[in-house]
């Protein structure tokens, strides 16, 4: 897809979050920034399959188990963290990430320069007897003090003031995301995952799709996607589209995208319970092999095993029992493609996971939105 040089919104040092707020015939923006937002339904869905996919054994555990990435971030990370919880809740960091390079490359655009960005982090708090969630997305746009950190080769990196939020990624990648996130939330993340955009695409696919309801028309060319007010039956590049559109929804910000990937989750994890994947062995391994194929964990998470005593406390969770909530900003008064942690109601959350408590609604009253709530309904 041909591009002009306007400079994508995210991308550190570059404009950002707003901008001109045009739709689908507005200007176009480089393809090589799109495609990897929203995607904690595949690490969701991972841990999920995986636990149906290790049924199995000798040849399909050992593939499904090679499959996994994994990275050492408690080593990296050292002993100044913030302590452990011992209230039976966990925390997980979910990024969404590609690599520029590969099948990646092709659907974001882009030089095949082996490069990686983390656009979409989530934090998945899970409560206590693991019925219920709630669901933080951090915005990429966030202006932050970025601390000092050490990545998982080693290398220490400088801390940094006024810098975006997804820049932590962009510097030190997970091991500097994790700390990044702790050191904002002064919570610890138990574990983390990271998901690539290829995968999401080819497991939507795989799942046969996913059905939302939209109240507007969205046309977004920018993310190849136009679909009329209605019911739809998603493809996983129809999929891929609606968790990375901005222009054709809202305000035509990032915080926007937010809302609408927060209601596709929910849409796909009422639906995946429902496939009836035992009746379909090939179908049960493929969707192994891609989900797991497309995360890369934390190294406690970093096996079969693992992953399938950590989804067997996720799979009782439904939709219904999710509570998904956008990390208290403002819009920067100096700069509209900016937002800036609005610390007193962002405090109300860090302190409500803490505890293990439900997050008030007040903590999220009064704070920039996106404007694009509603679009899609259950």
């Amino acid at each position: 897809m041909p591009a002009d040089s306007t400079p994508e919104p995210g991308i550190p040092g570059e404009p950002g979050t707003r901008g001109p707020r045009r739709r689908a015939k507005g200007r176009r923006r480089k393809p090589r920034a799109k495609g990897h937002r929203g995607l904690l339904i595949t690490a969701w869905t991972a841990a999920g399959i995986v636990v149906l996919g290790g049924t199995g054994v000798g040849y399909v555990y050992f593939k499904l188990n090679g499959n996994i990435k994994s990275v050492d971030i408690d080593h990296a990370l050292g002993t100044n963290r913030p302590g452990k919880v011992d209230n039976g809740s966990e925390n997980i960091l979910v990024l969404g990430s590609d690599t520029r390079s590969g099948s990646n490359q092709q659907l974001g655009g882009g030089a095949d320069d082996g490069s990686a960005r983390s656009d979409t982090a989530m934090i998945v708090h899970v409560y206590e007897g693991r019925k219920k969630a709630s669901v933080v997305s951090i915005p990429r746009d966030t202006l932050i003090d970025r601390p000092e950190c050490t990545d998982t080769d080693g290398t220490t990196h400088d801390p940094a003031s006024g810098v975006m939020f997804n820049s932590a990624y962009t510097t030190g990648g997970a091991a500097c995301a994790v700390k990044t996130v702790e050191s904002l939330t002064g919570i610890r993340m138990d574990h983390y995952l990271e998901v690539d955009f290829t995968g999401f695409q080819k497991l939507i696919d795989e799942l046969g799709g996913v059905e939302v309801t939209t109240t507007k028309d969205i046309n977004d060319p920018d993310s190849h996607l136009n679909l009329e007010a209605g019911t739809h039956q998603l493809t996983g590049q129809q999929a891929l589209g609606l968790v990375r559109t901005r222009h054709g929804v809202g305000d035509g910000s990032d915080l926007g995208r937010i809302q609408l990937q927060q209601a596709f989750i929910k849409a796909l994890v009422e639906q995946v319970k429902d496939i009836g994947l035992f009746t379909n062995p090939k179908k049960l391994y493929d969707l192994a092999d891609t989900a797991t194929n497309a995360v890369t964990t934390d190294s406690s998470l970093g096996s079969v095993d693992a992953l399938m005593s950590f989804a067997s406390g996720l799979k009782g969770i439904s939709a219904s029992k999710m509570t998904m909530v956008t990390m208290p900003v403002q819009y920067d008064p100096a700069d509209p493609n900016r937002v800036l942690l609005d610390e007193p109601k962002a405090q109300q959350v860090w302190t409500a996971l803490k505890n293990d408590k439900p997050i008030p609604k007040a903590a999220t009253e009064g704070t920039a939105t996106g404007e694009a709530k509603g679009v899609i309904t259950p």
